[in-house]
């Protein structure tokens, strides 16, 4: 199958640090690649996938920014997407189905086109803007990444429901004997690192705070994070994949604080695979993705999580990855998809055999 992934024009694929999307498409293009299918993606120049082709002569936002001299202007993104656009038309024919993830300009050119088209929403898809989307272009099947994010699609629109996943050797069981606990994540209300800080200090562990500063937000951690830091509580930037390994590993348990209807959460199958349990709040996909009393815990407040946290200590590291590896490796995930790709494709063949048909 010749699958075309349209990347959003921010960042490379994968991205060299924080980037969640980025990182999910280039898991996806390279187990696809390993099942047999022939992945293209249409991404930024600055892209590396090995044995996935990349179409895109544009480097990502991100490489546009640490080479400009002063701030870029708002239209920049609009002008790398018409670039995008362009390579769209020239090669999208032949290619069996589409699978977007970035945002909406995309949709009008697979739609001229005809083509099986997918979109996967890498944030909440409840807002308005996604409303508008569903109804100009009721052709396009979501295939969602939580429950709790389909909820928000409708019917009609929804391919079905895939969790992301990770390649298995990514990250293995680290010993979680750092003694620390873990918060990795924007600097934002969303994410409230403020609510990780204060679980650290209530039992009394050192907390290690990762994730870049907000650009949409830089208020938020001068205000409320950067005034809570001490030699307890450290925030040590952005951190890559590698990194992560021991960052996680090492971690008695990740704290995922969030305060918004979250439609996935990466950073909690991340801390599976190390075999790190997981303290969560319980938002948008929370008790899809964390097994309460196996892999985690899921709660509803501070206090919760407070009186529960030797619950989570003694939890088995090999249980949690075992969970993992059962539930969310990017091979499953790839297949996952392939079997929505078909569904649709078998639908549109059989349609299109009736619309030839001659009638009686």
């Amino acid at each position: 199958m010749r699958i075309a992934h349209v990347a959003p024009v921010i960042y490379p694929v994968p991205p060299l640090a924080y980037g969640g999307t980025e990182r999910v498409i280039a898991d996806l293009a390279t187990a696809q690649l390993a099942m047999g299918h022939e992945p293209v993606l249409f991404g930024p120049a600055d892209s590396a996938l090995g044995g996935v082709r990349v179409i895109g002569a544009y480097p990502s936002l991100a490489a546009h920014q640490r080479e400009a001299q002063s701030a870029l202007p708002p239209g920049f993104p609009a002008e790398l997407e018409a670039r995008q656009i362009s390579d769209l038309l020239r090669h999208l024919p032949g290619f069996d189905v589409v699978h977007l993830h970035g945002s909406a300009h995309a949709s009008g050119v697979c739609a001229a086109l005809g083509l099986p088209t997918f979109r996967t929403i890498h944030w909440r898809a409840d807002e308005a803007d996604h409303r508008e989307h569903f109804a100009a272009f009721p052709d396009e099947r979501v295939i969602a990444i939580s429950a709790s994010q389909a909820a928000a699609v409708p019917a009609a629109s929804l391919a079905g429901v895939v969790h992301h996943g990770l390649p298995e050797a990514r990250y293995a069981v680290g010993s979680g004997e750092g003694g620390y606990l873990a918060f990795i994540g924007r600097m934002t209300d969303q994410k409230r690192p403020d609510r990780a800080i204060a679980l650290a200090r209530e039992v009394g562990l050192p907390l290690r705070l990762a994730g870049p500063i907000d650009p949409g937000n830089p208020a938020y951690f001068d205000r409320v994070v950067a005034p809570l830091l001490s030699p307890d509580v450290v925030h040590v930037g952005s951190i890559t994949d590698a990194q992560k390994q021991p960052f996680l590993g090492d971690a008695a348990a990740l704290v995922f604080p969030i305060d918004w209807p979250e439609p996935f959460g990466l950073v909690m199958i991340e801390a599976m695979a190390c075999g790190t349990p997981v303290i969560a709040w319980n938002r948008g996909s929370v008790p899809e993705v964390v097994e309460d009393g196996v892999t985690g815990i899921v709660v509803a407040t501070l206090a919760e999580a407070v009186a529960r946290l030797p619950q989570v200590l003694a939890l088995d590291r090999q249980v949690i990855r075992q969970r993992f590896e059962e539930r969310f490796t990017a091979a499953r995930m790839a297949s996952a998809i392939a079997a929505l790709y078909e569904v649709t494709l078998a639908q549109r063949s059989a349609s299109d055999s009736r619309a030839r048909s001659p009638s009686p």
